[in-house]
């Protein structure tokens, strides 16, 4: 028999082999209905951090000790049991999020993975991110995660502009973030993708774009950009409230937006998402099973999953949502194999709902064909878009696009997305209410 150390080196050894091989741009492109039923994407969440930021309200932790080999061996076991409840054969990506999961131990991440190739099939190039903040990854620390199975990561620089940084509650410096950027491409050249964050308190339109030119001296082929979000019970928010903060200026941030778009659109990105930009083929296959509305499992604290049980006998999609806090989480995946805290059934016009709002996202849209792998019955985009004058006049300004591809959003289109969707999903709802299928598809 074939030692669980001895596997995980042959199927690392394939993943790395992986990492030569010329990415295809497959965004868009359909899968038959009985494959997509079969594959899934893999959500790990790592819920602990060194400290707070002062804008983020994600589900994190600041623990005076961490009983990780607990932590890891419910993260085994719930992984083993959703794979088996949802009936997933294939796995097409692994997502290490967080909380910092580079605070993890590489051999956290290899025990997932092993499980994972255990219980269903794993290729060897399936993409394998972990999200990696400068502090806690220093270059020996990212090889031993290379050695793990990681393929790709995703660095939490946010800003190059150490005053900005303090704002955030970061605990780096913007060179201890280039440091990290550069070890990373030494060691998975071609597959780093950073984060930089625009529309902050006082920020400024010229410097903020000359942070984002000095970032394309550095970056590799994958670049996200958000606009800060006030969250309520944040430190930022706070300071925010009471005014010891200027407010976030919407019209300076949507300007950083539009002139930083254009900068990754002059310097060879493609726009593939409203966030998100990348060249060189260099798409996040795990962030497009979520734009495409695919299956994905979420494991750990506080996790988000969308997914058939096929495995218990069910036929509707399920919106899942794990217990928040760790220990709790951990009590029940010890007395049930998983911590579900949450599952709700999605009716097939809320499974709709999202294959448009997610896929509008995507400089792709949403294809006929991908439609009708979600509504088979015959309710077209022409149905639903093809009759309605206010959709005409979205594609007379140049914002919409509905034709023999699909529907999608234009490059103007994709800045205004939020607006566009307040008029495209009232549309949906109607006409799902009235559906009279028309025997013909086409406009």
């Amino acid at each position: 028999m074939v030692s669980s150390r001895v596997r995980i080196g042959r199927w690392v050894a394939a993943a790395r082999a992986a990492q030569r091989r010329p990415r295809v741009d497959s965004l868009g492109q359909p899968q038959s209905p009985e494959s997509a039923s079969t594959r899934a994407a893999l959500y790990v969440h790592w819920p602990y951090c060194e400290k707070r930021c002062s804008y983020c309200n994600f589900n994190k932790y600041i623990p005076r000790g961490v009983e990780e080999g607990a932590m890891r061996n419910c993260l085994v076991t719930e992984a083993r049991t959703l794979l088996r409840l949802s009936g997933v054969q294939r796995v097409e990506s692994v997502f290490f999020g967080g909380g910092t999961p580079s605070l993890a131990s590489p051999h956290t991440v290899a025990a997932v993975l092993e499980a994972v190739a255990q219980e269903t099939h794993l290729p060897a190039d399936s993409e394998v991110t972990l999200e990696a903040n400068p502090t806690s990854a220093p270059g020996s620390r990212l090889a031993a995660f290379g050695a793990a199975g990681v393929n790709r990561l995703s660095i939490g620089l946010q800003s190059l502009d150490d005053t900005e940084l303090q704002l955030l509650g970061r605990t780096h410096s913007a060179s201890d973030g280039l440091q990290t950027l550069a070890e990373a491409r030494r060691l998975f050249p071609g597959r780093v993708s950073v984060d930089l964050m625009l529309g902050l308190p006082a920020q400024k339109v010229e410097p903020w774009l000359r942070q984002l030119q000095r970032l394309l001296y550095h970056c590799d082929d994958h670049l996200s950009l958000y606009q800060l979000t006030l969250e309520r019970g944040t430190s930022l928010f706070a300071q925010v409230q009471q005014g010891t903060l200027p407010a976030p200026d919407a019209d300076l941030a949507a300007e950083m937006y539009q002139e930083g778009r254009t900068v990754l659109r002059d310097a060879g990105f493609r726009q593939y998402e409203v966030s998100n930009f990348a060249r060189n083929g260099a798409l996040s296959t795990h962030n497009r099973t979520y734009w495409q509305c695919g299956q994905y499992l979420g494991i750990g604290p506080g996790a988000h999953g969308r997914f058939v049980s096929q495995g218990a006998g069910g036929h509707t999609r399920d919106a899942r949502i794990q217990t928040l806090e760790p220990d709790n989480w951990m009590k029940e995946v010890m007395l049930f194999g998983h911590g579900t805290r949450k599952c709700v059934p999605l009716s097939k016009l809320e499974v709709l709902e999202e294959v448009l709002a997610m896929g509008l996202r995507t400089d792709v849209g949403v294809t006929h064909q991908h439609w009708q792998q979600f509504e088979p019955q015959g309710l077209t985009l022409w149905d639903v878009f093809g009759g309605s004058g206010e959709v005409e006049e979205l594609r007379a300004q140049g914002l919409l696009l509905l034709d023999h591809r699909g529907l999608r959003c234009s490059w103007e289109g994709l800045a205004v997305l939020d607006s566009l969707l307040l008029i495209l999903l009232p549309q949906l709802q109607e006409a799902w209410q009235h559906r009279t299928p028309s025997p013909v598809s086409g406009g």
